[in-house]
């Protein structure tokens, strides 16, 4: 079954946004974990953290997954920004696993000057701060389109994080398919070296989510901008393929594009539409 759903808002309540993605078709949702360009965040509400956790139940959706804020930055060599970036991690992680939240994505990090080796010691330094062992929660990392001196645009330099943490069975990665597009992965064209690469860099078992966008940029532009899919360079063709790809078919997609309730509505719509027509007919039908 294909799990899916948008990216939505939880300023009018968790309850709300289970509501307005099952009206969009969805089964499943990403949310920001708080103010993804502040450091605030909304105070649960028991009434509805309750009337959520039953609605997400009597929907029978799939995992959810909160995304961490813009504004940590894991990899800093300023130590105010590493100090409150490690703090929110290590808060949000706790917060979110409350809430049994299935999945906990966040960029990596940018070294902004001090070096990659440096910038990645950090990430994992932080984790290992954060993630206890005993979490239900998985931590994923996102792959990066390769702007500055982002961490996370290969899966060699993913790898050397997850190989520097304590608990590797809490962390996985959430593949953005713009940014790994962006940072020169050809997903378009060759899906199936770019998993074999992931696999063999970092193995298939870590890749727990994906996010579902196309790309206003080329391939290899390092340039981030998510368009509707269909819309962009990667192209509806790869998506399906990438979507009913058996290897990953079964993870969970969240899609980021730019739209309101009805444009997802209609893109989730669209997307099962084309699900239905390439699915092979029995011979005795």
């Amino acid at each position: 079954m294909l799990v899916i759903g948008p990216h939505l808002s939880t300023a009018k309540g968790y309850a709300k946004a289970v509501d307005d993605a099952e009206k969009m078709g969805a089964n499943a949702f990403q949310f920001f974990s708080r103010n993804p360009r502040g450091s605030n965040y909304r105070a649960y509400d028991k009434k509805d953290i309750e009337k959520f956790q039953r609605l997400r139940e009597a929907y029978a959706f799939g995992p959810l997954q909160a995304h961490a804020p813009y504004t940590m930055n894991l990899a800093s060599s300023n130590p105010t920004v590493y100090e409150f970036s490690s703090g929110v991690i290590k808060e949000d992680i706790k917060r979110m696993d409350a809430l049994e939240i299935e999945y906990f994505v966040l960029h990596p990090g940018s070294h902004t000057g001090s070096g990659e080796a440096s910038g990645i010691k950090q990430i994992a330094a932080a984790l290992n701060q954060a993630i206890q062992g005993d979490e239900k929660i998985t931590v994923l990392l996102e792959t990066m389109p390769g702007k500055g001196t982002e961490i996370g645009f290969n899966f060699s330099q993913l790898k050397e994080v997850i190989d520097l943490t304590e608990h590797k069975e809490k962390l996985g990665i959430c593949m953005d398919l713009c940014h790994v597009f962006s940072a020169g992965y050809d997903i378009k064209n060759c899906f199936e070296q770019v998993l074999a690469e992931l696999d063999s860099r970092i193995g298939l078992l870590h890749l727990k989510t994906i996010h579902l966008n196309d790309s206003k940029y080329p391939l290899g532009s390092g340039k981030d901008r998510h368009l509707p899919l269909g819309q962009g360079e990667i192209g509806i063709d790869a998506i399906m393929k990438i979507i009913t790809h058996p290897d990953i078919s079964g993870l969970p997609f969240y899609v980021e594009t730019p739209l309101d309730h009805s444009g997802h509505k209609k893109e989730l719509d669209d997307i099962k539409t084309l699900l239905e027509f390439e699915k092979p007919v029995a011979a005795d039908e």
